[in-house]
């Protein structure tokens, strides 16, 4: 934990469940507790699971320049979001080349919450609010604590009126448990789930009280690497793992396009105006990779970096990978040679395991996403 320079305040529980803390995004963040990871992948897809994700930067922008300054540095139309509503939303250099993603939150006419994972985006923006009639405050006091899984919502309605009928990527400020919170119907696990964002002050006693009366739901806390499980399963891809700064090409300065790793969907319909619009465009047709699933024979997850094989030649490395006791299969997200992503592709995979594999398109888990987005 030694570049750690944010601290939760759940620090202590999870000590308390065998963490040692590692650094993720300048934050000590569970990466494990002593309890089987498997068994919170399960209580997430079947039950429901309790997650800190605190280490996500959280950024509030106020001020009459707030949406012209957001609509240029993401992929997002800003004008159709209105208070109560958030978008996924991807950020391009000036070479088209993804460099983050994140979530906008409009919390009033003229204020935003941008949460980031781990990429360059807020330092991006801070650049780019200079000058401008914007107020940019980083809020390391808001925490975020995620409740995720298909019984989320039967313990939430208990506790939060009118949290049914809170529908997909939109959010409430309201009081759980006395407290004031901001509860958000999004998450990274493919499940119905919720983000319940609170102040620093707050969250022990929110994390204490839902455990323990989520309990006989089959409420569990859940490490942070459980998410790798979820998001094979579901296609999130997580920044840089799946990406060029963890995979170079040679000769080339990291950096994908959103055509390669699936995110084009991320761009508004009609939208031109952004930065790395005209690289972004420019670049469809010139796909290096792309990103599809592997679905392994046995029972055994591979590891990241072992790679894929047709004919002698490597056509690809996967990324992330996991078995699943609850389907009996072996999966993990890959980076292929564009001419072998193709359903069904008969592979080798070599490394830490050597086994027969297929390649298959993602997502493997609910490709409606139906789950996550059921109203009522």
């Amino acid at each position: 934990m030694a570049n750690s320079w944010r601290m939760s305040a759940l620090s202590d529980r999870h000590r308390a469940l065998g963490s040692t803390l590692e650094d993720w995004n300048g934050m000590g963040t569970p990466w494990t507790y002593d309890s089987d990871l498997a068994l919170a992948h399960e209580a997430i897809r079947t039950k429901a699971g309790l997650m800190d994700v605190s280490g996500l930067k959280k950024v509030h922008y106020v001020g009459p320049h707030a949406e012209s300054l957001l609509d240029y540095a993401t992929t997002r139309d800003m004008s159709k979001l209105y208070p109560g509503k958030s978008v996924y939303a991807c950020m391009l250099n000036d070479e088209g080349k993804f460099v983050d993603d994140c979530i906008v939150y409009r919390t009033g006419p003229n204020a935003f919450m941008v949460v980031h994972g781990a990429g360059k985006g807020d330092e991006m923006l801070a650049r780019s609010a200079l000058g401008r009639q914007v107020a940019m405050l980083f809020d390391d006091d808001l925490h975020d604590i995620s409740l995720q899984g298909p019984l989320a919502i039967d313990f939430l309605e208990e506790h939060v009126p009118g949290i049914r009928d809170l529908a997909y990527f939109h959010h409430m400020q309201t009081r759980l448990f006395d407290c004031p919170v901001m509860i958000s119907r999004t998450g990274y696990t493919g499940e119905r789930g919720y983000e319940i964002f609170c102040k620093a002050a707050d969250v022990g006693l929110l994390w204490d009280t839902i455990l323990e009366k989520g309990k006989p739901l089959g409420i569990i806390p859940c490490a942070f690497t459980a998410l790798d499980m979820l998001r094979v399963e579901s296609y999130l891809l997580f920044y840089p793992y799946d990406n060029s700064e963890m995979y170079p090409f040679p000769d080339e300065a990291a950096g994908d396009t959103l055509w390669e790793l699936g995110l084009d969907f991320t761009v508004s319909k009609d939208k031109t105006q952004f930065r790395g619009a005209i690289e972004h465009f420019r670049l469809q047709d010139t796909l290096r990779f792309k990103i599809f699933g592997v679905l392994l024979e046995g029972d055994q997850a591979a590891a990241e970096g072992d790679t894929l094989w047709v004919d002698g030649k490597q056509v690809g490395v996967i990324t992330c990978a996991m078995y699943s006791r609850l389907t009996n299969k072996s999966m993990a997200i890959a980076r292929y040679d564009v001419a072998y992503a193709v359903q069904g592709q008969p592979l080798q995979v070599k490394g830490s395991i050597e086994v027969a594999a297929v390649a298959h398109s993602l997502p493997f888990d609910d490709p409606e996403k139906k789950k996550r987005t059921v109203k009522g």
